[in-house]
């Protein structure tokens, strides 16, 4: 069958080309419902990526966060109607030690695949998870983001030290806010301190046990252990920052994305004995114990719906162009595309 895919030919410009489906035994058709704009799509869009990364990659549908309805499973691995999130990282291959999220075999949809902008997506079960009933679709719609960090938690509940009475982070965005929220809730004997820029978004962390202005940390501050979701040109301050801050033979978790190399303040790193992790993306494991993670603590979700920003319904290309843009100068939240194609 044919289905539409719109795609960024280049920055700033989609185009709606047609893609044959094959309908076999062994995938499911998926209709996207909601989706969520996440910043390496926009740094697509925007065209902020290298040049040679942009050629190498595009044309290619945008968006890896989404949710969809399931209109057609020869598998009769969920029913037809039912809604599920769809898992954006397709793994092509097992390793008993590398988790399928940093196999370089591994494929990610919006990053050199196609990404669910478009009419129907053909995924096998395993790449498919049951959405619980009554979970806001705005918030489902960035499930991805969600366990991205989850995913970074369970590594560094693996590595880290036991002193965990005092946990920093680094960032007052959208990252920053579910990494304290799921932190909080993962380790709710912990103090969660939150360092960023934005006293306004700051408030809006209500869960956390304190929050600083990086302009005004008191020198005495220390924290046991730190996660950095800054990114991008602020992300050396960040990290230095931490690293002048973290007790000896604390953990750092580096979440933000940046385009340029970070200088750090290795000297540091060396005389506190410190550990560096970095953490991207997530594999299904993830997204089963966000989930029951949901279930135990329901309150995250109305914690989540307070990050869902614009929600645009999209039916043609000027829709998607708008979302887009809008997202560009969102001053902060989870832009929701409800895709209505």
């Amino acid at each position: 069958m044919l289905n539409t895919v719109y795609q960024l030919k280049r920055p700033r410009q989609f185009e709606a080309v047609f893609k044959n489906i094959e309908l076999d035994s062994k995938h499911v058709l998926v209709r996207p419902t909601y989706l969520s704009i996440c910043n390496a799509d926009q740094r697509y869009y925007q065209g902020t990526r290298d040049k040679k990364i942009l050629k190498k990659k595009l044309p290619m549908a945008l968006i890896h966060e989404g949710i969809g309805r399931v209109v057609y499973d020869p598998t009769n691995t969920f029913l037809i109607g039912e809604n599920v999130i769809i898992i954006p990282n397709i793994a092509t291959e097992k390793d008993d030690i590398i988790d399928e999220n940093y196999l370089t075999s591994s494929r990610f949809c919006s990053s050199g695949e196609d990404g669910f902008l478009q009419e129907f997506v053909s995924a096998c079960p395993e790449r498919l998870i049951r959405l619980p009933k009554g979970i806001n679709p705005n918030v489902a719609a960035f499930t991805e983001l969600v366990s991205v960090g989850y995913h970074a938690i369970g590594r560094f509940n693996k590595l880290a030290h036991q002193r965990r009475e005092t946990i920093g982070v680094w960032g007052d965005g959208n990252l920053s806010f579910i990494t304290t929220l799921l932190l909080k809730k993962r380790f709710p004997d912990s103090r969660i301190h939150v360092f960023g820029k934005h006293r306004q978004k700051m408030s809006e962390f209500t869960f956390a046990d304190r929050t600083f202005e990086i302009t005004e940390v008191p020198e005495e501050t220390t924290v046991d252990h730190a996660f950095e979701c800054v990114g991008g040109g602020g992300a050396s301050r960040a990290v230095n920052q931490i690293i002048d801050h973290i007790r000896p033979e604390g953990f750092i978790g580096l979440l933000g994305v940046s385009e340029e190399p970070v200088s750090i303040n290795t000297r540091m790193v060396l005389e506190k004995g410190l550990i560096m992790q970095g953490s991207s993306r997530s594999s299904r494991k993830d997204y089963e114990g966000l989930i029951s993670l949901y279930k135990s603590h329901p309150d995250i979700i109305d914690y989540l719906e307070n990050i869902v920003g614009a929600q645009i319904e999209v039916r043609s290309i000027d829709d998607i162009v708008r979302a887009f843009e809008t997202d560009i100068y969102k001053m902060s939240g989870k832009t929701i595309i409800v895709w209505d194609k």
